[in-house]
């Protein structure tokens, strides 16, 4: 090894050690978001989120659902963490790998619910169809997930209805609470990680 080259691992060693973890660390903070770490969580957040949204966007195309589903993957990323193997490949990849397939489920959630209705409406008139697209619901049972709600404060609560019960992209609800958008999305993933909280005592 040249000395340079011993120089630039020794930099990353230090910032590694005063808490500034480089891009190889999404593994180990992975690792320690399967043991319940809320703050390795909140760092891998705000490292993979934009790369879920753009593997999401490309699937699905529009910003709105494509918004709503990069948050389902969030979601599913902090309840999954601890079947994460490192053997089996990197924390980016099996992220992605879990964005991408969500991405192609509402795809085809989305065209059997078209073809559903369209057998409704040949078969009994206009009779409705349930709405269940949201996250939470299509996860968990109903019951258990407004109990959870009910134990969010009011801005997590307000943030996550106007969001996935609502339909409105991060945008949106900030426009409706005349918010920033950063103060949107830091309530949103925080609410996540409570209902993940409440819904495993729950059960």
């Amino acid at each position: 090894m040249n000395p340079g080259s011993r120089k630039d691992q020794d930099v990353v060693d230090f910032l590694q050690r005063r808490g500034r973890p480089m891009e190889s660390s999404l593994d180990d903070l992975l690792v320690l978001v399967a043991r319940g770490d809320r703050q390795a969580f909140e760092s891998l957040y705000d490292r993979l989120v934009d790369r879920v949204f753009g593997v999401v966007r490309s699937v699905l195309r529009d910003p709105a659902r494509s918004e709503e589903v990069t948050q389902e993957v969030m979601l599913e990323i902090w309840r999954t963490a601890p079947r994460f193997e490192r053997s089996r490949g990197t924390a980016n990849a099996w992220a992605m790998t879990i964005a991408h397939r969500r991405a192609v489920d509402r795809v085809r959630s989305e065209q059997a619910s078209r073809e559903r209705d369209e057998r409704h409406a040949r078969n009994r008139g206009s009779d409705p169809v349930p709405d269940t697209g949201t996250v939470v619901v299509d996860l968990l049972d109903r019951e258990r997930v407004v109990r959870a709600l009910g134990e969010l404060t009011a801005p997590q609560r307000e943030s996550i209805e106007l969001a996935y019960f609502g339909g409105h992209s991060h945008s949106e609800v900030a426009v409706l609470l005349d918010l920033p958008l950063g103060t949107v999305k830091t309530r949103i993933r925080d609410g996540l990680i409570r209902l993940r909280d409440r819904l495993e005592v729950m059960s």
